[in-house]
């Protein structure tokens, strides 16, 4: 029997938009991680262009942004997560924590249906 694993996807959507989600948050972690927008990018096996489209969708959904980024010269750019953005991915992890702890009591049920 192979092991059953319950894995939530929660979006938070702002009108039209996904203001955060898995990948969202994962990019926000790596940015904080690298504080680089491309190495960010670059980790997740993502253009430089899409991390650029997610950042900014993040940005407007939210009052204030979660990532400032600056261009750089030289040394390439810098992007810090701000304090909103830190906020909100530990918010959203706990939000999936929560949810795994919610769901647990019926896996076991669920797991009977499943080869």
């Amino acid at each position: 029997m192979s092991s059953v694993r319950i894995v939530p996807r929660i979006r938070v959507v702002c009108g039209r938009d996904i203001a955060l989600g898995p990948g969202k948050v994962e990019l926000l972690e790596h940015i904080a991680r690298t504080g680089s927008l491309r190495k960010a990018a670059a980790a997740m096996d993502m253009s430089y262009m899409r991390a650029w489209t997610l950042v900014q969708t993040m940005n407007h959904c939210f009052k204030k942004p979660l990532v400032v980024a600056r261009r750089g010269g030289a040394d390439g750019g810098r992007a810090t997560v701000t304090e909103t953005g830190k906020a909100a991915a530990a918010l959203y992890r706990r939000m999936e924590a929560q949810s795994l702890r919610a769901a647990r009591p019926l896996q076991k049920e669920l797991s009977r249906h499943l080869r």
